[in-house]
């Protein structure tokens, strides 16, 4: 592909996406939805066409690759009918495909991508366009705190496009855009038409928590049987560390920690409300067996991410000022133990990539080195040796690194309308709920597992390329502009 035709392409393929994102719906968004689902495959295909991965595939008999294609489009084709049939599968099958990647080794190498995923938005936007093309749906005025949020993330998403096209590593940019925020920008639009009534609320919490469940099984087998099913690096440490440690079906224990310290938070969210006692023991049973998968990640920053999710569920159930003090007292007795001279070892080397993202960010502090520039920029600028750098493991830093002083309000802005959106009136001490598991649960469950997830990021990263991350803000953004809050009689 021409560097003229990538240029384009990644420019109009996130200004696709944020058009989704910011347009109401009807035929307008749905064009803008197509025409991103066309964009972003076809922008990969043509980066990676002379990669080795696309080299063996174009080995590979025709007659093979029609049929793929054939099952692809036939498996989007149903989907799409379902979803038309009935609308609420489609919710339900996003939140379902959140966390499965498919390995695809070629040439000598593996990408885990989100094929799953990636076909259920291909048959949600086509779903969509189907009912927006039959039935233009009337626009609805959102509130100001729902309407602010679409803005700031569609302006993230223009940005990071922008700054891609100064990047020492413009295909990694690319790539980027195409596997994460053009995909992922479809989501947010997609939940954000959803109606999250108490019964799809519970029914997404169900769905999550019976996956929760069955990654914990595949991780207590590999516990047992003290083996793992993929990532050698993984597989290389627990050889030499006298703990072991599992990711289940996911490539890395901590993304894998990760979304069970979620699926608890969001579980102890209906626990903190719910009236039944077959409810309450239901949940007590989910809550306990997480817990117990999450212990042999290992995984500190997951382990503080559900601490944080904690703090923000108790501080909306009882006294925010009395958490607020409990934490502040937290994070200082944890100060007093770190030992700074054996902060980075402790850290497996993360101290020194953020020190380094520093360096990066004091060089070019306005504007960066570009989006998704980390890895090459602190190969170049920062590293005495070659060394496997993908992240800085700390999202701000890496924001920093790559788009400098401007990226850094981008995301702070993006922050602070997240927050402000999912927690509007949630601290107010009059507040009543209509059910265990009704609107104001919702969004408590929201706030409180965007807040685990944003702790997570500072140790791990990983916030724009999560799916769950733009999950939360739709459905967060959708509850706020819901009657989710009732003055109590």
């Amino acid at each position: 592909m021409s560097d003229a035709l990538a240029i384009a392409g990644i420019l109009v393929a996130p200004a696709a996406a944020a058009s989704s994102i910011l347009l109401p719906p009807g035929r307008r968004r749905s064009a803008a939805m197509l025409l991103a689902l066309v964009l972003f495959p076809l922008l990969i295909l043509g980066d990676q066409w002379h990669s080795a991965q696309i080299e063996d595939l174009r080995h590979e008999p025709a007659g093979m690759i029609a049929l793929a294609l054939v099952a692809a489009v036939s498996a989007v084709v149903l989907l799409a009918a379902v979803f038309r049939r009935w609308p609420i599968v489609l919710p339900l099958a996003i939140v379902f495909a959140l966390p499965f990647r498919v390995p695809l080794h070629a040439g000598g190498d593996t990408a885990n991508l989100l094929v799953p995923l990636y076909l259920v938005i291909a048959a949600a936007v086509l779903a969509t366009a189907a009912r927006d093309w039959a039935d233009p749906p009337v626009p609805s005025r959102l509130p100001t705190a729902a309407r602010l949020l679409p803005r700031v993330l569609a302006a993230v998403v223009v940005l990071y496009a922008l700054q891609s096209l100064y990047s020492p590593d413009f295909s990694k940019s690319l790539q980027n855009l195409c596997f994460f925020f053009v995909p992922f920008s479809l989501v947010y639009a997609l939940l954000g038409d959803v109606d999250w009534s108490p019964r799809l609320l519970a029914a997404v919490l169900w769905v999550v928590a019976l996956e929760a469940i069955v990654f914990v099984f595949v991780g207590s087998v590999e516990y047992a049987t003290r083996t793992l099913f993929w990532n050698d690096q993984v597989i290389r440490a627990n050889d030499f560390h006298t703990y072991f440690r599992v990711n289940s079906i996911f490539w890395d224990p901590n993304i894998y920690g990760r979304y069970l310290a979620l699926v608890i938070v969001l579980a102890a969210s209906a626990l903190l409300w719910a009236r039944e006692r077959r409810t309450l023991a239901l949940l007590t049973a989910l809550i306990a067996i997480l817990w117990l998968g999450l212990l042999p990640t290992f995984s500190q920053s997951s382990s503080a991410a559900l601490l944080g999710g904690l703090a923000v569920l108790a501080a909306l159930r009882w006294r925010w000022r009395w958490v607020l003090v409990a934490v502040g007292i937290a994070v200082v007795l944890a100060a007093l133990t770190i030992n700074p001279g054996r902060l980075n070892g402790e850290t497996g080397g993360r101290a020194n990539l953020v020190s380094g993202g520093a360096e990066l960010f004091a060089q070019r502090p306005v504007w960066g080195y570009g989006a998704g520039s980390f890895p090459a920029a602190y190969r170049e600028h920062v590293a005495t040796k070659k060394a496997p750098v993908s992240v800085s493991h700390t999202e701000p830093i890496t924001v920093a690194a790559e788009q400098g002083t401007i990226g850094l309000v981008a995301y702070a802005a993006l922050l602070a309308a997240a927050l402000w959106t999912m927690g509007a009136g949630m601290f107010s001490p009059r507040r009543s709920i209509a059910g265990p598991i009704g609107r104001l649960v919702g969004r408590a469950a929201v706030l409180a597992a965007f807040a685990a997830l944003l702790v997570h990021t500072m140790a791990y990263a990983g916030f724009f390329e999560d799916p769950i991350t733009w999950t939360l803000l739709a459905v967060g953004a959708s509850l706020a502009a819901g009657p989710a809050v009732r003055d109590a009689a």
